[in-house]
Parts: C-alpha cells; structure tokens; sequence
C-alpha cells in the first residue's frame, strides 16, 4: 500500500438525503514502529443545505500497524487509540467500530494491484450515512509491493465478498 493514492469518495446523508464527494490523495508512508502512515487531504463538496453548497479542504490521518495475521492491518487513530482493522481477504476485508452513539461498519474491496476501495455504513440515533471510496494508485513506490491482499479462494472474485464479517 506504500506511496499515493488518489481517492474518490461518494457521501450520502440518509436522514436528509444531502449527497457530496471527497476528492484528494491518500499518502501511506513508512512510520518508524514498522507501521503505515495512512494520510489523506483534498476538498469536500456537499449539496445545498437551505441554501449554497459548501465546499472546503477537508483531511485525516491515521496509523496502520501489522496485526496477528498476514492478510490484515490494525488501524488505529494518531493518539493511539484503535479503530478498526484493515483486510481485503475473505471475511478479513469486514469489520465494525462503535462511536457513541452510532455503529460504523466497513467493508474493504480488493479491485487489482493498483485498485482498491472501501465503504463505510454508519447508523445510529445520531447519523444514517453510507461513505464510499475508490483509490488509486498514483505511482509506482519501490518496495510498496504489489498492493492490497486479494481473496485466495478459487472462484472468488474481488467483488463477491462475503456478507458475514467479524464485530470490532
């Protein structure tokens, strides 16, 4: 995963039917504890709310750390705290966080050794929203390998992934 990304992400409040995108790059750098830096940045656009459309520079970053097995990563926020893990093999590429008071679900898709995506389903008394995003890569990084870890098993293919996915 290592060098830059672009990414494309589609946002939708449910509770109110607002849509917009988020378009920027996503930098995975070398973190000296073995990990990935996962930084993002890029400008948010969101339909009129009563009014003009807003548009700004929106970014976040997060730390990407090796986890008990091979075919996934502990993401966890800059202060330390977990968040979720990262996978996009077999039931691995699903998993849940709960902020008080809603539930964010993700489910990561591998699409190829320069594609992949994932999508975020938060609902709760607090937010109905579906998040989803597509990276690219923008260029070649020596030693970044040959991206994410598809699916082993015959006949599944990146896109066919299960449902049933672990609870964070």
């Amino acid at each position: 995963m290592r060098g830059s990304w672009s990414v494309d992400r589609t946002l939708l409040d449910r509770k109110t039917g607002i849509s917009g995108t988020f378009t920027g790059v996503v930098r995975f750098t070398a973190h000296d504890d073995g990990g990935l830096w996962w930084r993002e940045e890029g400008t948010v656009r969101w339909a009129p709310v009563d009014g003009a459309p807003f548009t700004g520079p929106a970014s976040r970053e997060y730390l990407l750390r090796p986890a008990d097995t091979p075919e996934v990563l502990d993401v966890y926020f800059p202060d330390g705290r977990p968040f979720h893990r990262m996978g996009f093999a077999g039931q691995a590429n699903q998993d849940e966080h709960w902020c008080d008071p809603d539930t964010y679900r993700v489910t990561y898709t591998f699409r190829g050794p320069d594609q992949c995506g994932y999508r975020w389903d938060v609902t709760g008394p607090a937010k109905d929203q579906l998040l989803e995003s597509v990276l690219h890569r923008l260029e070649a990084t020596p030693g970044a390998g040959p991206g994410p870890v598809p699916d082993p098993r015959p006949g599944v293919t990146p896109d066919a992934a299960p449902d049933a996915g672990r609870a964070g």
